[in-house]
């Protein structure tokens, strides 16, 4: 793996996941590669909050099923216009929605956190 620590350090993340230990699990990865600050949202509306009220993240970790049937879908509508980048985190392999950001990349749940270092590499770096 490239040294993805100078493509992370110093950056704000958001992650939004509505499982709690999940969340932390990927903020202590992100802080681990120097990251400057995490802020976890369990729901879209604090993932949204947060993206209004707070400084320009530079870049998401979306978890794109939350609980119940809700999807991360309004959070990546409101990054993409923004201009940050996402990368989403899916239990469910395939799913058609995520299709409408191709260019985000997709980590499989449960992760590896090297892969999701990789795919935050790569959509911090296709900006």
């Amino acid at each position: 793996m490239a040294n993805l620590e100078p493509a992370v350090a110093g950056k704000r993340f958001l992650v939004l996941d509505d499982e709690f230990l999940i969340a932390l699990d990927i903020q202590q990865v992100l802080e681990s590669f120097g990251a400057g600050s995490v802020i976890c949202a369990g729901n879209a509306q604090d993932a949204l909050k947060a993206i209004e009220t707070g400084p320009k993240f530079n870049l998401a970790v979306l978890d794109f099923r939350l609980s119940g049937s809700t999807s991360s879908l309004d959070v990546a509508a409101v990054l993409a216009k923004t201009g940050t980048p996402f990368v989403f985190l899916t239990g469910i392999r395939g799913d058609k929605q995520m299709k409408l950001y191709p260019d985000a990349p997709v980590v499989e749940k449960p992760y590896d956190a090297k892969l999701l270092i990789e795919a935050i590499g790569r959509a911090l770096t296709a900006r």
